[in-house]
């Protein structure tokens, strides 16, 4: 009973447990606003938002109070307390804080956010959710070609914002330049080819391009870039074997390898009515006729 009666007199006991009961109590609260946001907001975006502005005022109100538990004997205790708290914690949890600020870094300055393409420490995939350690990712690409999810889902340290490139698809222009080769013989009508190509490559992205001209204006209006052609373009290269068509031309960045599929079958199926006057080609061999050897054996 003494030693019951002498804790219960130990002020800083008391507030130690005031306090650790406040932080449960705040956490349960989080906890339990997340859950009926849940429930009530149907809009995806909108909810996610909201859930993480209730988390952020909750660690907000628990720093807060952990402040005011430390500040409550003299300035000179919090202080001292502060000063070995920080030092320690800057030596073992380096990249937890590190990951920390990342976290602050890419909420206020807006790097990316959930629902962005993104490309960082070699990682490339679709953000699905950001907290305040770690940026989940649905990985796209590895075994699989193209742009595709592989099924894995990727968390990533939000330190790594400071430590190198961030490469996001979707950020102020949500559009890429592709680039579809097609082969044909020599031989073949390389202009009538062209025309193909782009009256194919015009009709087809018809949208894209009138969308992607408006955000490359306003791109050239934020940034220092030089102005780009939008337009389909063609670009001709003669190789040993064929006569290469590049054709180079901008779509949304999460339509890529679609788009590529549905122009080459457009095109594959124009020249294919052309009547033999453009011919795609192929790897050939030319086989030389050995020369006769007239040989005379002598003992």
């Amino acid at each position: 009973m003494d030693i019951f009666s002498s804790l219960l007199e130990n002020s800083r006991l008391i507030g130690t447990i005031k306090l650790v009961a406040w932080i449960l109590f705040i956490v349960f609260i989080i906890s339990f606003i997340r859950k009926a946001l849940k429930k009530r907001i149907e809009d995806i975006s909108i909810r996610y938002k909201a859930q993480k502005g209730v988390e952020i005022v909750g660690y907000v109100l628990i720093v807060f109070l952990v402040l005011m538990a430390f500040t409550v004997d003299s300035v000179k205790d919090y202080t001292i307390i502060i000063g070995l708290f920080t030092a320690g914690i800057t030596f073992t949890l380096q990249e937890l804080i590190l990951s920390i600020a990342g976290s602050f870094y890419i909420f206020f300055v807006r790097v990316y956010k959930p629902g962005d393409r993104i490309e960082i420490n070699n990682i490339k995939g679709d953000v699905i959710d950001i907290d305040s350690i770690y940026t989940t990712i649905m990985e796209m690409g590895e075994w699989v070609s193209s742009d595709n999810y592989s099924g894995r889902i990727v968390k990533i340290s939000n330190a790594f914002v400071f430590k190198g490139p961030i490469k996001n698809y979707s950020i102020d222009f949500p559009f890429v330049w592709d680039e579809l080769n097609i082969l044909i013989t020599y031989g073949s009508d390389t202009k009538l080819a062209k025309q193909i190509m782009l009256q194919t490559a015009t009709e087809f992205l018809s949208d894209y391009t009138e969308k992607s001209k408006v955000k490359w204006q306003q791109m050239v209006a934020h940034y220092y870039i030089e102005d780009a052609t939008i337009e389909p373009t063609i670009a001709m290269n003669l190789t040993d074997n064929w006569i290469q068509l590049n054709l180079r031309y901008i779509t949304d960045y999460k339509r890529r390898r679609n788009t590529k599929h549905t122009l080459f079958q457009h095109i594959e199926q124009a020249i294919s009515k052309t009547d033999g006057k453009i011919t795609l080609a192929s790897t050939t061999l030319q086989l030389l006729e050995v020369p006769s050897l007239n040989v005379n054996i002598k003992k």
